[in-house]
């Protein structure tokens, strides 16, 4: 990621609310407070905007963390690039968001075609982080989305 999307993805993640977050957002602030040697309750106190900045600085978040992020700041930012390769691929969604609970994996000549498509809308950055976190979250349904983005390269 580069340094605008983590800041963007930093921000995404303290501006969500839901539930199930929490958890996330009792870690980020435990790990910044241990970075800088802060009580917790200083973190927390702390505004959002300087917890947005504090948190796109720490290189070494844990896998809940980085994960929630990167969801909050596609779902946040990037839902246009989300439907549009969704869309390209024929998978059914609600403004960037799956619907079904599981999807068959693409074959190989659609996630060419789709990827295509995406990227002569969309920035080549933004593409990319997008698909790799498809990648990563559902690695059985986007297998082939790394060689497929690596032979277009």
């Amino acid at each position: 990621m580069n340094a605008e999307q983590r800041l963007a993805a930093a921000g995404a993640f303290w501006k969500e609310d839901q539930s199930d977050i929490e958890m996330q957002h009792a870690e980020a602030i435990l790990t910044i407070a241990r970075r800088l040697n802060f009580r917790v309750k200083s973190v927390q106190a702390l505004p959002i905007e300087k917890r947005t900045r504090l948190l796109a600085q720490l290189g070494d978040v844990s896998d809940a963390v980085a994960t929630r992020a990167l969801i909050s700041y596609h779902f946040n930012t990037k839902r246009e690039l989300m439907a549009a390769f969704l869309d390209a691929l024929g998978i059914t969604h609600e403004n960037g968001l799956i619907n079904e609970e599981t999807v068959a994996a693409p074959d190989r000549a659609k996630l060419e075609a789709g990827i295509k498509q995406v990227r002569a809308s969309f920035s080549q950055s933004d593409v990319d982080l997008y698909l790799r976190t498809l990648s990563v979250l559902d690695g059985d349904t986007w297998a082939e989305l790394e060689s497929v983005m690596a032979a277009q390269a």
